[in-house]
């Protein structure tokens, strides 16, 4: 689970709540890795596999849009900081 205090205070609710929706996708996208590396069919074919993908998709749209809602600067330290972890 990523932590990132924000470098101006005024930002950081926004900050915790892009946070919050990466680190949901984060969840769904090891869940779908592990449905995908167990599946005997194609991908396509899978309903528990189509519905934490659409997961994964709605949660990654959500962090992007309180992403842009946050200054350039916030962003970077969000992006570095999840990408150390």
């Amino acid at each position: 689970m990523i932590k990132v205090t924000s470098i101006t205070q005024k930002n950081q609710s926004l900050v915790n709540k892009a946070v919050k929706w990466l680190n949901k996708y984060d969840e769904y996208n090891t869940q779908r890795d592990f449905i995908s590396d167990n599946l005997e069919c194609d991908e396509d074919d899978s309903k528990e596999w189509r519905q934490i993908n659409k997961k994964c998709e709605v949660s990654f749209d959500n962090y992007l849009d309180y992403l842009w809602d946050l200054p350039k600067r916030e962003q970077n330290n969000i992006e570095k900081i999840a990408n150390l972890n």
